[in-house]
């Protein structure tokens, strides 16, 4: 019966929420909040990166932004919800996820608290929902009984593609019927061409290979569904940010500036950047994403954060029966404190370093 599915879901799901709150509770009765600091003072934030991929803050290391803050490589992350939950259990200082998976964390016990947009939908750059040409599904209530590929289960694909769905008037028994299936990015679009799945859910550069190689249309996409919007933030735990503000803050500001520099910079140039970066860390890596980039994703100036892009997933998950995070509140869950573009160090509309930008 519908009642049991749900019962036992929920039991799952407080179970997870037990076990990660035993884990925190044992990494701070006994863990330290971080790795310590350089010969010449510097606060090390241990991270996990993503392979073939430049992120805003190895961006920003590599532009010469920080001045307060070493940053060391610890590995590869496999997914938002796995890097935020490294950075609650202390395994790193920061991470990155879409906004639902940071409010079900915070729901569940975690202490950690949003510090900068970390992605998102603009003009060029979004997420789509590919089906191919000659499938029969047209609409949201095609989609009952059928296989979605997302890339990690409680992240944003799914976030939204329940949305989309709730939006189009299915009931939420008829929403359970839909199937969500954890395939890897670069394997989704094999996994649709093959039948695997009825649905890809894809964002750059992924999806713009998917196009190119023709056969496939879009059913929807995450920007139809919400416009430009910041779908992800940063984290820091609490008890970091209050140990050691200033490396937080030197992290948000230049961070924040390089994104403003990503914002504001030739396309050639941001992958010529790239791929010297990538050379330079000297992980073995295959750099062929970089000549798709187009932008990077985040519509706000230097990523501020607002209090829409948290509250629309706190009401989500009350909608969907998680009671904690029902009694949450966005203000709460983020600081834009330490951002120059929302402190008042940099006009909202300046370039990387507070000057005017040509129009």
């Amino acid at each position: 019966m519908p009642t049991t599915r749900v019962g036992r879901r929920r039991l799952r799901t407080l179970s997870a929420l037990l076990t990660l709150s035993a884990v925190l509770a044992l990494t701070t009765a006994c863990g330290h909040s971080g790795p310590g600091t350089t010969a010449d003072g510097k606060d090390v934030l241990r991270y996990q990166g993503q392979s073939g991929i430049v992120t805003a803050y190895e961006l920003a290391d590599s532009l010469g932004y920080f001045s307060k803050i070493q940053l060391h490589w610890e590995s590869d992350t496999t997914s938002g919800p796995a890097n935020i939950q490294a950075a609650a259990t202390k395994q790193i200082e920061f991470g990155s996820a879409f906004n639902g998976a940071v409010v079900k964390l915070v729901s569940g016990g975690a202490p950690v608290k949003s510090v900068l947009a970390s992605y998102g939908s603009d003009d060029l750059s979004f997420g789509a929902y590919l089906v191919k040409d000659n499938s029969p599904i047209n609409s949201a209530r095609d989609l009952i009984g059928k296989k979605i590929a997302v890339n990690t289960l409680g992240a944003h694909y799914e976030f939204v593609a329940r949305e989309w769905l709730h939006d189009n008037g299915l009931t939420e028994d008829e929403i359970k019927s839909v199937q969500f299936v954890v395939i890897p990015p670069v394997s989704a679009e094999e996994a649709l061409r093959n039948g695997q799945v009825d649905v890809a859910a894809l964002s750059s550069p992924f999806l713009d290979v998917a196009d190119q190689r023709g056969g496939v249309r879009t059913l929807f996409t995450d920007k139809a569904l919400f416009g430009k919007f910041d779908y992800g933030t940063y984290v820091f735990r609490t008890d970091y940010i209050a140990a050691h503000p200033d490396a937080v803050k030197d992290f948000v500001q230049g961070t924040a500036r390089a994104i403003r520099w990503l914002q504001t910079t030739p396309t050639d140039q941001v992958q010529a950047k790239f791929r010297a970066v990538i050379a330079a860390r000297g992980r073995n890596e295959n750099d062929g994403l970089v000549k798709i980039w187009k932008s990077p994703g985040i519509p706000v100036p230097g990523a501020v954060i607002a209090e829409k892009e948290i509250q629309i997933w706190i009401d989500w998950l009350g909608r969907n029966g998680d009671q904690a995070a029902g009694k949450l509140h966005a203000a709460d869950l983020f600081t834009n404190q330490y951002n120059p573009y929302a402190n008042g160090t940099y006009p909202s509309d300046s370039g990387p370093n507070g000057e005017a930008i040509a129009k």
